[in-house]
């Protein structure tokens, strides 16, 4: 199922303007003040569930990005200025050494460390040196979107598109579709463009066949 409604979505690379706060504004808005340069911090840390936007806010800060959930020892992490490193709990051995290096290079030249991670750094299964390095930064949780935040963002998303969206339809979306934030968002701009195309209004019938198209219909 998740395929068959990827396969319709356009590209929506992540922003920080369509990042859905939901009751993560205090904390997007510290990340907003540190990127433009108001805190002089070296590191800011941002933890949370999956789901919650961690990922989404790396990539949408500008800086060069590394996974370390694809890549443990961070071997392809660059020397860049500005770094951000997504899954930090997936970091081998090497890669801590790594990481734990470019902090103090970044600290030196006084560049920028962004990095997600599933727990506050002081509850990492990582060397002490790099917890302590990771923990004097700036850190702040983020919150997973509670289907209610969810089904208001999905509303207003709608609205602005003078997309006539029922309740109904919106809890039909809300209990088939993938419910992580960046795919509901995407797909309400894919059912724009299938409505548009086909001249049809958002029905439960429609929702019902969009979501179940073949992958090469």
């Amino acid at each position: 199922m998740r395929q068959l409604i990827l396969d319709l979505l356009p590209e929506t690379p992540p922003t920080l303007d369509n990042f859905v706060p939901g009751g993560n504004a205090e904390t997007l808005a510290a990340l907003c003040g540190w990127l433009a340069g108001a805190q002089h911090e070296t590191s800011f840390c941002l933890w949370g569930e999956i789901g919650s936007g961690c990922s989404h806010l790396l990539l949408a800060s500008g800086f060069t990005y590394v996974d370390a959930a694809h890549d443990p020892s961070l071997s392809n992490a660059p020397s860049a200025e500005q770094l951000a490193v997504d899954h930090v709990e997936a970091l081998n051995e090497s890669g801590q050494i790594a990481l734990f290096n470019h902090f103090n290079r970044l600290k030196m030249a006084a560049g920028m460390l962004l990095t997600a991670t599933n727990q506050p750094p002081a509850h990492l299964a990582l060397r002490e040196d790099l917890r302590t390095r990771l923990g004097s930064g700036l850190i702040y949780r983020l919150q997973a979107l509670s289907d209610g935040e969810k089904a208001e963002a999905l509303a207003a998303q709608a609205k602005e598109r003078a997309l006539k969206l029922t309740p109904e339809a919106i809890d039909y979306l809300m209990r088939h579709a993938p419910r992580d934030m960046r795919t509901l968002s995407s797909f309400i701009v894919a059912l724009d463009r299938y409505t548009l195309e086909h001249k049809r209004a958002v029905t439960l019938p429609l929702l019902r066949e969009l979501l179940t198209l073949e992958t090469n219909a």
